[in-house]
């Protein structure tokens, strides 16, 4: 049977469990001859009778009692999903997937899943970690977290931190066997700490800036690693110069285990972003998390 032949499915079920063409158009908003055709029309291309009519009942056949115990189990798992489903686009409820780097997923987005999720029980967050880039769509993610300049412009964006500077900086015991650079052309003198990203193989390229001049150097030193925290590590093991978002390098910069270096080569660019797909409805508690992620100044 085609699919659109399901409104007849429909009507038949609500005859047949009614007993009464004239409630069942009732509860069907139709009227009993639009509805008593619409059941002839399906008996006559099932080719057997579904329904015994007399003028005071309405009783199913043999063949109508077997196609109601077939399809009324079924209409009723639907509708009671449906129904699931709208009350899951009114309560706030249901698991967000969201892909994201370690580093604004400790400093922003687990604070932020502390305040709201106590007041939310019905709420799951599933947070993926990793370095690299990820096909959000592809991979069912709800959203994904990355920096405001590389995100996609088919994407909705939502600025969730504060604009970022990095930090060039390395041990006193190391800068007591090297000189300090005073530009970024001067690490090519130095032992680097590399940090190699999954997504592109390769490895970062420091970006400086400075009066509108940009500047990338690829540097180079003993240690490649693909986690920030061990990069941040050897630089206070003294194996050379770490650069790293300013906020992971600063307390240390202030209690002297590190030397802080090309501080004005290191100026503002903007922070880390939720993004989404830009068509898609929402449900009430990504819309929560959403507000409980958006930056205010």
């Amino acid at each position: 049977m085609a699919r659109n032949n399901f409104d007849d499915l429909v009507a038949f079920r609500a005859v047949a469990t009614e007993r009464s063409f004239t409630r069942a158009a009732a509860q069907m908003g139709l009227s009993t001859s639009a509805l008593s055709h619409t059941i002839r029309g399906l008996e006559e291309r099932l080719g057997i009778r579904l329904l015994n009519r007399t003028t005071r009942n309405v009783v199913p056949t043999e063949a109508g009692e077997r196609l109601l115990g077939a399809v009324g189990s079924h209409f009723d798992g639907i509708e009671a999903e449906l129904h699931a489903l709208g009350e899951m686009r009114d309560k706030p409820a249901g698991t967000i997937r969201i892909t994201t780097g370690a580093h604004p997923a400790r400093t922003i987005i687990e604070p932020s899943l502390a305040r709201l999720l106590p007041d939310y029980p019905d709420i799951k967050v599933e947070l993926s970690v990793d370095a690299g880039f990820v096909d959000i769509v592809a991979e069912r993610f709800d959203a994904g977290v990355r920096l405001g300049e590389t995100i996609a412009q088919d994407m909705v964006a939502v600025r969730i931190g504060p604009d970022i500077r990095m930090a060039a900086a390395a041990s006193p015991t190391y800068f007591s066997r090297h000189e300090v650079p005073q530009t970024p052309h001067d690490l090519s003198g130095h032992n680097c700490i590399n940090l190699r990203f999954p997504t592109y193989g390769g490895l970062y390229a420091w970006e400086f800036e400075k009066k509108n001049r940009a500047l990338n150097v690829r540097v180079d030193g003993q240690m490649i690693v693909n986690d920030p925290s061990l990069a941040l590590q050897a630089a206070i093991d003294g194996l050379g110069i770490v650069y790293l978002p300013e906020d992971q390098v600063l307390p240390l910069v202030e209690d002297r285990v590190l030397r802080r270096v090309l501080e004005d080569w290191c100026p503002p660019f903007p922070g880390y972003h939720l993004y989404y797909p830009s068509r898609r409805q929402h449900s009430s508690g990504f819309a929560l998390l959403i507000e409980a992620l958006r930056f205010r100044s």
